[in-house]
């Protein structure tokens, strides 16, 4: 068993316990955080994940994204590549549907024609388990962030969003784990240093 897992499963059972009008109300906290940085007036080009089950909710930050005339991609989950594919969207409530484990994915509709070139990507918002205040983050388990992060969109900047109750002291990395440049909850914005 991975080091991890036991801290994975403690953290995600104490986000899962959250009741949904408090998890709404801190999501809400974090996207205004977010969309509060400066860093985003310079950003045109986005890939943001879609929340699953009990996420920091992502939909009103698309929604707010697209708006402001930012170009959005939301994350395909390729299975049997195990990696990750962004495809643009322009409504979150047409274009996305059950996907991979059941996570709101694009339409197959807007897969050929839509995906977009992760050098293009100005800033990635992050999902995750756990994280550490030096920008250490546990996904779950397959991955796929880790690999897209590294390998195919090094350049983009990081930003990770959770709830405080995820935030530990201290995460035992290993050498693939990616680092964020910086962790949202609806307390504090963590700045950090990407290892």
């Amino acid at each position: 068993m991975n080091v991890n897992t036991p801290l994975r499963k403690k953290i995600l059972a104490r986000r899962d316990a959250l009741a949904p009008s408090r998890r709404r109300d801190k999501s809400r906290r974090i996207g205004n955080s977010l969309l509060d940085l400066p860093l985003l007036d310079t950003c045109t080009t986005l890939l943001v994940y879609v929340a699953f089950r009990s996420e920091v909710q992502t939909l009103p930050i698309i929604t707010a994204l697209l708006k402001a005339g930012k170009t959005v991609a939301v994350p395909l989950t390729l299975v049997r590549e195990k990696r990750l594919r962004g495809i643009i969207i322009e409504d979150p409530k047409k274009d996305l549907s059950p996907g991979y484990c059941g996570i709101p994915e694009p339409e197959n509709s807007l897969i050929n024609n839509k995906t977009i070139e992760p050098a293009a990507l100005d800033l990635i918002i992050v999902p995750g388990s756990v994280f550490d205040r030096q920008g250490g983050r546990l996904g779950y388990g397959g991955g796929y962030y880790d690999r897209f992060l590294s390998m195919e969109a090094p350049q983009a900047t990081r930003i990770a969003l959770a709830y405080e109750l995820q935030i530990v002291d201290k995460i035992h990395l290993e050498p693939h784990d990616q680092t964020m440049d910086m962790i949202i909850t609806e307390n504090n914005v963590y700045t950090c240093r990407r290892s």
